[in-house]
């Protein structure tokens, strides 16, 4: 049974949502459970890409983001499947992984900053190591 998380990410959907779900989707195809994520059982890849239904088609509801790619069912599908054409950067994928392991909020500084001031706690990392001495000079 895959191990939960105890954290939970807060993610602006804006700049990240499709890029989170093109994460989800292509999570088995990287650990080897299907070549092609419309090959595992679980993912909604065939429901936004064809309009199939699979077993985990009947709770899914197509998120604002994702009704935005396109006016017609057919324009979001196709819209779907290009973004699948295109790997996703590494530098994004370090940055999804960081956050989602350690709870951070997925954003930009602003974003960050309201997160933090809504949930009163750190929403990001504040870097590595101890702050430097300041040097008290007479």
């Amino acid at each position: 049974m895959p191990r939960k998380s105890p954290f939970r990410t807060v993610v602006d959907s804006a700049r990240y949502l499709l890029t989170l779900m093109r994460y989800i989707e292509l999570n088995p195809v990287r650990a080897g459970l299907a070549a092609h994520p419309r090959g595992y059982p679980w993912s909604s890849y065939a429901f936004n890409t064809l309009g199939e239904t699979g077993p985990n088609s009947d709770w899914l509801t197509p998120h604002g983001e994702y009704l935005s790619l396109g006016r017609s069912l057919a324009d979001r599908q196709s819209a779907y499947r290009q973004l699948f054409k295109v790997a996703i950067p590494s530098i994004e994928l370090k940055e999804i992984r960081e956050c989602v392991h350690k709870g951070w909020a997925l954003g930009d500084t602003r974003f960050r900053a309201q997160i933090e001031g809504l949930a009163q706690r750190r929403a990001a990392s504040m870097g590595v190591g101890r702050p430097r001495k300041q040097e008290n000079r007479v």
